[in-house]
Formats: C-alpha cells, structure tokens, sequence
C-alpha cells in the first residue's frame, strides 16, 4: 500500500462508532408521551432513521401544537443525558481504528453537534484516531445533502473521489454518492432494512473492515 496514492477514510458517528439510534428513539418516545403519541419501531426506523424527517412526520401526522425543530428542542436534553449515561461503542470499533489507522487518515462527519461528538470521542478514548472532525456546526446541508462529506474531504487535504464513507444509513449512503464518494454501508440493528443500493459495499459490521477492502473499493470508485 505504500505506493497508493493518498486516501482518506470518513466515518458516521451514530450508530457506526456509536450505539446511540435506540438512546435517540428512547428520548423522543418521551417526549411525545404527554402527546398521547407512541411511535413504533417501523415508524421510527423509516421516518427518522432512513428519511431523516421524523419530526416532520409525526408533527404532520398528528397535527401537535408544536414545531419540529420545537421537538427536537425538547428530545435533545434527554438524548444527552441518555448519551452521558448509557451510550456504548459499536462493536469492533477500536479494532477497526487501529486497524486502519496507520495506513489512511481518518476523520468523523456527523448531523450531531460539537459537544456531543466531542464528549463522545474523548469518553471512549477514540479522539486519538481523529486529529480533525466535522459536526453540524461545521457545514450547512444536513444528510443527504453532501455538505458533511465534503467538508471532511477538505479538512483531510484530498479530493472527494480520494476518500471512503463509512456508514449505517440510506441517507448518509446517500450523502456520500452525492458527494462523488465511494461509500461502505455497515448497518445496525436500526437500519437492516435500509435502501443501500448506492452503497459500493456492505459489510456485516466493522470486524470485517479492512485496509485491503477499504482500497478495493476505492479502486472500484476511481475507475467508474
């Protein structure tokens, strides 16, 4: 691999290096209690996983008297104490990472916020892998649109075509063929049932996450 040229690997945090898609559906099934309102699983894997408009969805659905940006308001102090509390790391992660570590540079691109991804990374001792990260603050369309993706690429030094997304969802699947990247879908228990047709691989989960499939796949990329 040392005559390569230079590639860069861009991971997803939730539910990728984090176990955190049941912490999130936990927090807004709470906060739409007092709404009477009990959204199933189905439910939440379709409209807030896969689509990304949960909130929309069942503030439309149920005509509440609130927004959805009012929602997510109110989900966020839960999900952070769940977060603080109860979150776990994937499995395999540290093992990935050190895997791959040594030959690519490795960065985080997440809809999450600062202070969440830091906290995250510090806690389970990760932010060693990731000299540079990329939270929502960071750029201004959230998955599917390829703000996230791109400007990891950017902060990583390489073009697009040159780095591989790791991710768990059809939109961040999505995202990251919007951004002209090879992207390698490692779903969870949340997303099984996701659309990953854009994806240039899937794999069972991240002990299969090698060097060597890493650059196949971006191999396969730069001769599409």
């Amino acid at each position: 691999m040392a005559n390569e040229p230079a590639y860069g690997i861009i991971f997803d945090l939730d539910g990728v290096l984090i176990d955190s898609e049941g912490l999130y559906y936990r927090a807004y099934s709470e906060v739409l209690k007092p709404y009477g309102i009990a959204v199933s699983r189905t439910e939440y894997e379709e409209y807030w996983i896969a689509q990304g408009n949960g909130p929309e969805y069942v503030v439309a659905k149920y005509n509440l008297p609130v927004s959805p940006d009012e929602l997510r308001q109110l989900r966020s102090p839960l999900y952070l104490r769940f977060l603080e509390t109860e979150v776990t790391l994937m499995p395999h992660v540290k093992e990935a990472l050190s895997r791959l570590a040594p030959h690519f540079p490795l960065t985080v691109a997440t809809n999450s916020n600062r202070e969440p991804l830091d906290f995250i990374l510090r806690r389970f001792d990760i932010d060693r892998f990731f000299p540079v990260t990329v939270a929502r603050q960071d750029y201004r369309g959230a998955k599917p649109l390829p703000d996230a993706f791109l400007t990891a690429a950017e902060k990583l030094g390489l073009p697009p075509a040159q780095c591989v997304v790791i991710e768990d969802t059809y939109r961040g699947v999505t995202a990251a063929a919007n951004a002209g990247m090879a992207c390698i879908a490692v779903p969870n228990e949340y997303t099984l049932h996701n659309d990953f047709s854009r994806a240039s691989l899937v794999l069972p989960s991240l002990a299969e996450l090698t060097p060597e499939v890493v650059l196949s796949q971006l191999r396969v990329k730069s001769e599409e």
